[in-house]
């Protein structure tokens, strides 16, 4: 079982990490196995704990967005009425990019989460694809088209949002997929993705974190009756106290990664994962 310590810690970790392009998966993985705990990550609880984490930062997420949700969701609703898009209207084709972006992820989440999750599912593997993590997130930074934009403001960022192509939302889509593997990040790929179409830091950023709300608060949602069930009622404290410590560590994460993307990069996430998955490998193998 996890204990309150624990629960305080894992929420912490899962908080920062699901934003921070390193791999949440991964790092819940890795990390209780180095602090030795032994937590059975494909027990009932376990599965329970991570949709209370989830479900708490996805809520987050869309109250920290909430101004701008309010304009995609009253812009889609317009163009879904009148049946097309306003050229004008960026928020719209936010909204319908992030739709798009999303089914991808949602269709290979319902078909291979499980299997994927139980299969590699180790401290060993996970830091192996921590690894590989990394070398996407440098490969991203080298092959980028280069943007001189800086500051930017939010209705500026919306529309070069917009001016993606809906094949490109759809690649952004599927390469967040991959973070159904442990080790590989959904924010870093989905950044990744953005900055291989064309968006700079700041966009890519912010399209990835409006792109988390949607994805992971679905995922959660579709397990969140496991949280009300009788079996459970003795760990719901415990629970609470995670998705607190989740809540308020995916607040911070997103207040300051939305500031360092203005001015910075992948890079100093792209050598932790990849010296870190290096270091993790080498400690599990001589275990």
């Amino acid at each position: 079982m996890i204990t309150l310590f624990q629960a305080i810690i894992m929420g912490i970790l899962q908080g920062v990490t699901e934003l921070f392009p390193v791999s949440s998966l991964g790092n819940s993985v890795i990390l209780p196995n180095i602090f030795g705990w032994h937590l059975d990550q494909n027990a009932p609880y376990f599965l329970t704990f991570l949709v209370a984490t989830h479900f708490a930062t996805a809520v987050v997420l869309f109250f920290f967005f909430f101004k701008e949700w309010k304009k995609i969701l009253g812009a889609m609703y317009r163009s879904f009425l009148a049946r097309e898009i306003a050229k004008d209207d960026s928020y719209a084709k936010v909204g319908w990019l992030l739709v798009v972006a999303t089914i991808p992820a949602g269709i290979l989440g319902l078909l291979f989460q499980e299997s994927l999750r139980s299969l590699f599912a180790s401290a060993q593997i996970a830091s192996f694809f921590l690894i590989i993590n990394g070398i996407i997130l440098f490969g991203a930074e080298q092959l980028r088209k280069r943007s001189n934009q800086k500051f930017v403001s939010e209705k500026e960022s919306d529309k070069n949002i917009a001016k993606l192509h809906w094949w490109q939302s759809i690649s952004i889509g599927v390469a967040q997929s991959f973070a159904l593997i442990p080790g590989i990040s959904r924010s870093g790929t989905s950044i990744a993705g953005g900055l291989l179409s064309g968006l700079g830091h700041e966009d890519a950023a912010r399209f990835s974190f409006l792109l988390a709300t949607p994805v992971i608060g679905a995922a959660a949602l579709l397990k969140l009756p496991s949280l009300a069930s009788p079996s459970q009622a003795h760990l719901r404290g415990v629970m609470s106290a995670g998705a607190i410590s989740a809540a308020i560590a995916a607040y911070l994460s997103v207040r300051f990664l939305v500031k360092y993307f203005k001015t910075k990069t992948l890079t100093p996430f792209a050598i932790y994962c990849f010296f870190g998955g290096i270091v993790y490998s080498l400690y599990f193998l001589f275990k």
